[in-house]
């Protein structure tokens, strides 16, 4: 069961990247001399509230979910002096854009906390496989990676990313290194071997193997395995962290071992669940070498430009997410909504307090360093009710140089709320039901 502080965490992080979001939008409102009518903490009934000069009243609501930026005349037909609707299309649009756009400030300054105390994994090679194609083609050990197969590359878990979005097929593996201070290309068809799949997808760590999908009918499926086990063992081999857990992987290769029944031990709920399963062989192809993912030190300004670097990432990793959703390579299974997350985030929490509270708190702030680049994304996509579907409008009346009358606006706009509240209970019905499961 979760304990009681970390549902209250997740609870206190999943608001305050509401609240910042709705402080952007508040902030460049009173910029733009836009009346705030209401600026509330929480959602529901007041529990406290001060009307300040400016004739914005601070509220202090009773459900500790977000918060509000209550503006004159956003959703009503009114032009009078000071409301959001007399004001010009540039200025609506910089007020709409804000909320998102300090979405993504919140995670650069987090990223700035993160990296400034434990460094960036910048995306060096660590080894090269004797004998393997990467090696034959010229690839060297402390080479940088900054482009592969046409994505550019600045951190070692975006090889990652690459990896697990993009896995190898058998296609030629296009580099690009520097070396000395010089670029070169290095390309090459990567080595075939048969390796042992569980079907899960699992967190690229140094502390733990968790799981963060699992593919239906896969061995890990069909053995009972979920969202949120921790791998701590296989065939009684204890493991910490993904690197261990792929050089345990690594004894299991080839056609010895494809009947071979596996005890795979996870940890859930505090507690340890043994599981067995015959994993699935498949020809998989090896790119012939490691990369960095630990963190390294950085000076001032390597501050700066990796904490720019982690929230570009984050938001590539949104993106290509949603691409993947789009496509069908990422079940509506896999999604989760606020509860899911609040959930999430309250295991992660549970999970990493036995590692002490440094390694917590940092876990903590990269989640939120992911989760608010999420929300920036999510919330500039063009689907009505959200900003990015009010900026789609303003893009149309700027085309047009014709306002859209008030009363249709606010029809889009519901029709739009109205299908976001039925994704949403969706999605908390699929968050509840995946929870109890």
């Amino acid at each position: 069961m979760q304990t009681v502080i970390s549902i209250v965490v997740a609870l206190v992080i999943f608001s305050l990247l509401v609240i910042f979001h709705e402080f952007g939008h508040f902030i460049v409102a009173r910029k733009c001399g836009v009346v705030v009518n209401e600026f509330s903490v929480g959602m529901g009934p007041r529990l406290w509230s001060k009307v300040a000069k400016s004739g914005t009243r601070y509220s202090l609501k009773a459900l500790p979910f977000g918060g509000s930026c209550a503006m004159l005349g956003e959703d009503e037909d009114n032009d009078e002096e000071g409301s959001f609707n007399s004001k010009p299309l540039w200025a609506r649009m910089a007020i709409v854009f804000a909320g998102p756009f300090f979405n993504f400030i919140l995670a650069f300054l987090l990223a700035l906390v993160v990296i400034g105390f434990r460094g960036a994994d910048p995306s060096y090679v660590t080894n090269v496989k004797e004998g393997s194609a990467a090696q034959k083609a010229g690839l060297q050990k402390g080479d940088r990676i900054v482009r592969m197969n046409g994505s550019g590359i600045s951190l070692g878990k975006e090889i990652y990313l690459e990896e697990v979005l993009n896995p190898l097929d058998g296609e030629t593996m296009n580099l690009t290194v520097v070396r000395n201070g010089k670029k070169q290309k290095i390309s090459y068809k990567p080595d075939s071997e048969k390796k042992p799949l569980f079907g899960f997808v699992y967190a690229n760590d140094d502390t733990e193997v968790a799981v963060l999908s699992v593919s239906e009918g896969s061995p890990m499926d069909r053995a009972g395995g979920k969202v949120g086990d921790i791998v701590v063992a296989i065939n009684g081999e204890r493991i910490k962290g993904s690197t261990e857990f792929q050089k345990t992987l690594a004894k299991y290769k080839g056609d010895n071992y494809t009947e071979t029944e596996f005890e795979v031990t996870l940890l859930r709920n505090h507690k340890e669940v043994v599981v067995k399963m015959i994993p699935q062989y498949q020809n998989s192809y090896d790119s012939g070498f490691s990369y960095n993912l630990k963190r390294v030190k950085q000076s001032a300004f390597g501050v700066v430009k990796y904490s720019l670097i982690e929230t570009k990432y984050e938001i590539k990793m949104v993106l290509k997410s949603l691409k993947h959703l789009v496509s069908g390579k990422v079940s509506a299974d896999e999604v989760s909504g606020p509860v899911g997350i609040v959930d999430s985030i309250g295991d992660t929490y549970s999970h990493t307090q036995k590692s002490g509270w440094v390694v917590t708190l940092f876990t903590m702030i990269n989640l939120a360093i992911m989760l608010s680049a999420n929300l920036g994304v999510m919330n500039l996509l063009p689907i009505p009710a959200l900003d990015g579907g009010r900026l789609l409008l303003y893009f149309v009346e700027l085309i047009t140089r014709k306002r859209i009358p008030k009363d249709k606006e606010g029809m889009i706009h519901f029709i739009g709320f109205i299908l976001l509240m039925g994704l949403m209970f969706f999605l908390i019905f699929n968050d509840i039901r995946k929870i109890f499961l």
